[in-house]
């Protein structure tokens, strides 16, 4: 561990007394020291008694260190939490879900980050396979004769081993496929009885290095040289940058190729940061769904690069129609992962040349075949003057302004951003100043995949800020706990319009289209009478709670004082009173008809 992550570490609350002498004993003592010779932090975790043997091996075997358990206060935060530290760090960390029912209570983190191509070590557990050893009623209902059925549709590998030295193995393989592109979570079940039976002969926890072989992820020196001469011939060339890494080097690097090519830049909202947005090469404001600009420069473009652009078929059929008019290059390892279960593959684009590998080496081979040579990573810099937020209702786009206004002399990270955000509204300048949506569309996933980034942020300088949208923090609230009980600072402002109101914006379409009265679409949709008073919830996970603020005069007060109680070290909930309303291409493109 490096002592920048060290330095990252919760306090050392939950210490065991009592510790055992390190001499493994039983089958899940195995499985506790495998977990640490792969360098796992952390496992976020509601506990269940289907691992308990895990359990009691984590805390009275390794005293709970590395990896250090994260109580949750529901197994879909757990996961979460995981999936937000992911998708900082790049790494697996594991969250532990107990037997079937937790399984299922994790399912929708697991498909969030199965879209996201995060790499999730999910630890499950059955108790007994062995029904002879099963306690009444409670074990034969929570043992599944494949519990991996439950999810394998959306994890990229799966097992259920017998022995404590399968599991061993099992853990190897299940951490080497889930942080190799395609990267995703990964599912191993933990045999409640191997768990809890003495080892037979001892078992020396392996060495991790030599079975996590790196794949670099790049393609033929040939491949490359065709891609390097149809971009350097391209008089209008076009890079989409889509899933790439949060790394500075690699940001250079495909700042470089940009340049060197002359080629304007399309950045998405879905995934996180990965080109300066102020930049003159850069096309409008990242969004959810691409705007006009974009597909005018995608029907202009002679030559089309794609860097793991997520739907490039469908961003393709809604710019041009179809096949788009110029080539289309596609850098890109997902194919390996599409399967009959789930339709993220979205659909099928028009490539003209497939470089399958990595994007981040995809773009380094280019760069070399072009005789190019990045420069050193150097942020940009964001315009530094911000017009204060004049009195009155608050729409999001004036909550964007007065944050930008507050955390002007922070390096800020964006851990989500709610349907109505704007990318206009926020400039990237680096590629942690935003990480992404949840990629599965999940809604409650928002606060634990905050908690779990913020987490890996811990120690950097960067001030954590999650922009959730009322139904997402709702549903996700109790995540707080676990980063109030932690000591992880994290910024929460919630933009609340008391509303499901992305339902409102369908409903007005249907209402529209089958000529009935609009004024109806609010019902069953509206969260009033009573509102819920959210600051107070975020208070109950005992987090700082403020507001509600109702008037943007009053949101410089709250959010610097928010931003002051972060930057001490506590986690604060800022309840934003805010008018309902999306952007004209985000309210356009969400009830927008299928073409084919």
């Amino acid at each position: 561990m490096s002592a920048a992550e060290d330095r990252g570490q919760p306090q050392a609350i939950e210490r065991p007394v009592g510790v055992g002498d390190g001499i493994a004993r039983f089958g899940s003592d195995a499985v506790a020291e495998t977990l640490r010779a792969l360098g796992i932090p952390y496992i976020a975790l509601n506990p269940g008694a289907s691992y308990r043997g895990l359990h009691d091996s984590l805390v009275n075997h390794l005293g709970n260190q590395r990896p250090q358990m994260l109580v949750c206060l529901h197994e879909e935060s757990a996961v979460a939490l995981a999936h937000g530290w992911a998708k900082v760090t790049e790494r697996p960390m594991a969250a532990a879900v107990h037997s079937n029912v937790g399984l299922m209570h994790a399912t929708m983190a697991i498909f969030n980050a199965w879209c996201d191509r995060a790499p999730v070590l999910v630890i499950g557990a059955t108790g007994p396979l062995d029904a002879a050893k099963r306690r009444p009623w409670i074990d034969w209902i929570h043992t599944a004769a494949d519990q991996g059925a439950l999810l394998r549709g959306y994890v990229k590998w799966d097992a259920q081993p017998a022995s404590p030295a399968a599991a061993q193995e099992a853990l190897l393989r299940a951490c080497w496929l889930a942080g190799t592109a395609p990267m995703g979570p990964v599912y191993v079940n933990l045999d409640a009885g191997m768990q809890e039976a003495p080892l037979a002969e001892a078992l020396p926890p392996p060495d991790a290095r030599r079975f996590l072989p790196v794949a670099p992820g790049g393609v033929s020196a040939d491949a490359l040289a065709e891609a390097a001469a149809l971009l350097r011939e391209a008089r209008n060339p076009l890079i989409l940058m889509g899933r790439v890494s949060r790394g500075t080097e690699a940001w250079a690097a495909r700042l470089a190729l940009a340049e060197a090519l002359g080629a304007r830049v399309a950045t998405d909202l879905k995934v996180g940061a990965a080109f300066p947005t102020a930049h003159r090469l850069h096309l409008g404001a990242p969004a959810v769904f691409p705007g006009a600009e974009i597909a005018a420069a995608l029907r202009d473009a002679d030559v089309v690069l794609s860097l793991d652009w997520v739907d490039l078929g469908g961003t393709l059929r809604t710019a041009c129609g179809g096949p788009p008019p110029g080539r289309v290059i596609q850098v890109s390892l997902d194919h390996q992962l599409h399967n009959g279960w789930s339709m993220d593959h979205q659909a099928l684009p028009a490539v003209d040349l497939l470089l399958p590998g990595a994007p981040d080496a995809v773009v380094a081979g280019l760069l070399a075949a072009l005789g190019v040579s990045p420069l050193p990573f150097a942020a940009a810099s964001a315009p530094s003057s911000i017009p204060p937020a004049a009195a009155g209702p608050i729409g999001v786009g004036l909550l964007a302004q007065a944050l930008r206004a507050a955390t002007a002399d922070r390096e800020v990270s964006l851990l989500h951003v709610p349907l109505s955000w704007n990318g206009a509204d926020w400039p990237f300048n680096h590629p942690l100043d935003y990480i992404g949506t949840e990629g599965g569309g999940g809604i409650g996933a928002g606060p634990g995949i905050a908690v779990g980034a913020a987490l890996a942020l811990r120690g950097s300088m960067r001030l954590p800020l999650a922009v959730l949208g009322d139904g997402d923090f709702l549903m996700g609230v109790t995540a707080l706990w676990t980063a109030v009980h932690y000591r992880i600072p994290l910024l929460v402002v919630v933009a609340n319009n008391r509303s499901f109101f992305n339902d409102e914006v369908h409903q007005e379409r249907v209402a529209r289209s089958r000529n009935r009265p609009v004024e109806n679409k609010w019902i069953g949709q509206r969260l009033a009478d009573p509102e819920i008073d959210l600051a107070a919830m975020g208070r109950a996970q005992g987090a700082l709670g403020f507001g509600p603020v109702v008037d943007a005069a009053d949101l410089p007060a709250a959010l610097a004082e928010a931003v002051t109680a972060v930057g001490a070290g506590s986690v604060a909930v800022v309840d934003v009173r805010v008018e309902p309303g999306y952007t004209p291409a985000m309210a356009g493109a969400l009830t927008r008809e299928a073409k084919p």
